[in-house]
């Protein structure tokens, strides 16, 4: 959020997110209003203004921007000052690691993240290069205090007191390169890591970048599961990046308001596994069969699209460094009460036979408070032969990474 000295600031926003239980409810717009000279001194670097006024109707990082600033002006962060009437001062309460945060994706997303107000302290760790990084985010004028954590023998250092702990850590794909080619890498640096996570801060929500997904998750949980410190509610695999795809090409293709279109993708995280649920678009939006099939082709392929126009120079990595943060900053939201959170992940499920599945969750304080089973009812023909073919290829790469954690020894 960039500075200004000006007197009056306006934010604004609107969305359309339905459920409620199975569906996500509208939230009711809000407005506030505040006078001091001093009251947001220090939130995300706004100087004093002697006016501030919020209008918003739903929340941060892709159910619509600006309900960070809601979330932040809780009552416990109220005092009264009777000469300049309520003074808010946002509380940053909440400790964030990143795991791998020198790398392509975990530069911008250590960035975001220390643009959040729910922050108090952010730790970066990686194998080297770090230092410069936290250096560089550390003179950044807002609240959270960075620091930098290098190798091995700094990790344990690291998570100790983590809320919310982040591993987009691993090789990005290259041309040609398909997700499943990076296993044999990105699973044990995942194993590693994971492995740090359970003997330092087991109760963090653990949020999993690293690709595959539909196959680094079942590792985790396995990690996890073999220290005797899983809870199957705090363990998510970031598919936010296919939702903000989801919801940018619908919008695009139909010419929506970007800001009120929502659109699940359930299943998993590589190619046909990834399925866009359009019949259960918000706001309600019809489709032909071709738009169907071309917005679906695009969404799955989307990561390779990336790869190719980049020729050899990296992947999707800032996008899914805003699509991480957005979900970073709804486990913030969660953590911090907000009642009113939902996302679509990559958790322990039961809406299917598979053992993990991608779906809208809602979040609260301890995880995953429910699974949206209502999305998976009424389906298209199209939908429901996308979902019966993508679940041999997610079960595989599911048992694929329990197969690796079995074969390999754990860490005392």
């Amino acid at each position: 959020m960039a500075a200004t000295a000006a007197t009056t600031l306006s934010v604004g926003s609107t969305t359309s997110l339905g459920c409620k239980g199975s569906s996500i409810s509208q939230s009711k717009a809000f407005g506030v209003k505040f006078n001091s000279k001093n009251n947001l001194r220090t939130f995300s670097g706004l100087k004093a203004a002697t006016n501030v006024s919020c209008e918003a109707e739903s929340s941060f990082l892709g159910k619509e921007s600006v309900a960070v600033l809601k979330q932040s002006f809780t009552p416990k962060a109220q005092k009264e000052n009777k000469e300049y009437g309520n003074i808010v001062q946002p509380q940053a309460s909440y400790k964030v690691a990143i795991l791998g945060a020198s790398g392509g994706i975990g530069q911008p997303l250590a960035l975001l993240v220390k643009m959040s107000p729910l922050v108090s302290e952010l730790n970066l760790y990686d194998i080297a290069n770090v230092k410069g990084v936290a250096a560089d985010l550390s003179h950044c004028n807002t609240p959270s205090q960075v620091s930098d954590f290098t190798g091995a023998a700094e990790l344990a250092n690291c998570l100790k007191g983590a809320n919310v702990v982040v591993i987009p850590a691993g090789v990005p794909r290259k041309p040609g390169m398909t997700r499943d080619d990076l296993f044999n890498i990105n699973a044990n640096i995942v194993k590693t890591l994971v492995e740090a996570v359970a003997d330092n801060c087991p109760d963090a929500f653990l949020h999993i970048i690293s690709n595959p997904v539909n196959s680094t998750v079942p590792i985790a949980a396995e990690v996890l599961r073999r220290k005797g410190v899983y809870d199957p509610k705090k363990l998510f695999g970031v598919t936010t990046l296919d939702v903000v795809r989801a919801n940018t090409f619908v919008a695009q293709k139909k010419n929506l308001r970007l800001i009120d279109v929502d659109v699940p993708v359930v299943g998993g995280h590589a190619g046909i596994t990834i399925l866009p649920l359009l019949s259960k678009t918000k706001p309600s939006t019809t489709f032909t069969d071709e738009e169907v099939q071309e917005l679906t082709v695009r969404i799955q392929n989307a990561g390779t699209e990336v790869v190719e126009a980049k020729a050899g120079a990296g992947s999707a990595t800032l996008s899914m460094a805003y699509a991480a943060a957005r979900f970073v900053e709804s486990s913030l939201r969660a953590l911090d009460g907000d009642s009113d959170v939902y996302e679509c992940a990559f958790v322990q499920s039961d809406l299917s036979e598979l053992p993990f599945f991608a779906s809208r969750i809602k979040l609260g304080k301890d995880g995953v408070e429910a699974l949206i089973s209502s999305d998976l009812q009424g389906l298209t023909e199209y939908e429901q032969k996308g979902l019966d073919a993508l679940k041999p290829e997610l079960k595989a790469s599911i048992e694929k990474g329990i197969g690796f954690v079995q074969k390999e020894p754990v860490a005392a």
